[in-house]
């Protein structure tokens, strides 16, 4: 029996590790997260599990492919392992990627005149740019964002931010509940293009609404949520 090379435990690993997630941070237009949002209470998904698809399906159909599933990483370790040994131990070369398996044009002969230049690889001028007109230039005003209200434990807290976060930090929460089972940031109020949501933010026991456990949702009048034992409940009226 010839022991395996190095590449073929390396090509397995590298396949079983096509699971692993790491935490990234980037920036995402609004109204992209708004219909992330949207599908995931729609699907009943974590929003991070329809970004990472979407990731996918756009790298597939840019002929991308991050890592080789377990199926091909064993085949191409069999293949590497079967050709290494026919060339006498030498690892087969990886093969290049397809962009580099283009072949450049064949240089003009000595003396000869200078091959013509393909026509695609000429492109127009970029147009210059044009100013707006009056008509695009022109946007309509937002329409006002109606004042949201969290009623807990008999209080009442207007919520007039961006982000309102509810947890058991008394320094990094605007509304700070004691307890052991809250998490240091459990959850946030988040106002986006005059709605407003919560959010949970990673915490261990969650958020609950209606008997179930969601990640995120569209406050509308009335909602009630349960942070462990606590309810929180939302309204929009003033009085």
């Amino acid at each position: 029996m010839f022991p395996a090379p190095a590449g073929w435990a390396g090509g397995a690993l590298s396949a079983m590790d096509q699971s692993k997630k790491t935490m990234r941070h980037f920036y995402c237009r609004d109204v992209l997260w708004e219909t992330f949002e949207q599908m995931a209470n729609d699907f009943d998904c974590s929003i991070d599990y329809l970004i990472n698809e979407a990731m996918r399906y756009y790298a597939r159909s840019k002929n991308y492919q991050s890592a080789a599933s377990p199926q091909s990483a064993s085949a191409n370790a069999s293949a590497g392992y079967g050709a290494s040994m026919s060339a006498g131990g030498a690892p087969p070369p990886l093969a290049p990627p397809a962009q580099a398996r283009r072949s450049a044009p064949p240089p003009p002969p000595m003396g000869g005149p200078a091959m013509p230049q393909p026509v695609h690889a000429r492109r127009p001028p970029a147009p210059a740019s044009r100013p707006p007109s009056a008509a695009a230039a022109y946007r309509e005003p937002m329409a006002s964002t109606p004042t949201l209200y969290l009623i807990y434990n008999g209080q009442r807290y207007s919520i007039s931010k961006d982000q309102f976060i509810i947890g058991r930090g008394s320094k990094t929460s605007d509304l700070a509940i004691k307890d052991g089972n809250i998490s240091r940031k459990h959850a946030a109020v988040i106002r986006r293009n005059g709605t407003y949501y919560i959010k949970d933010l990673g915490s261990t026991n969650g958020i609950d609404y209606k008997g179930m456990r969601i990640d995120n949702k569209r406050i509308d009048e009335g909602d009630v949520f349960h942070l462990c034992d606590y309810e929180l409940r939302f309204t929009y009226r003033g009085d």
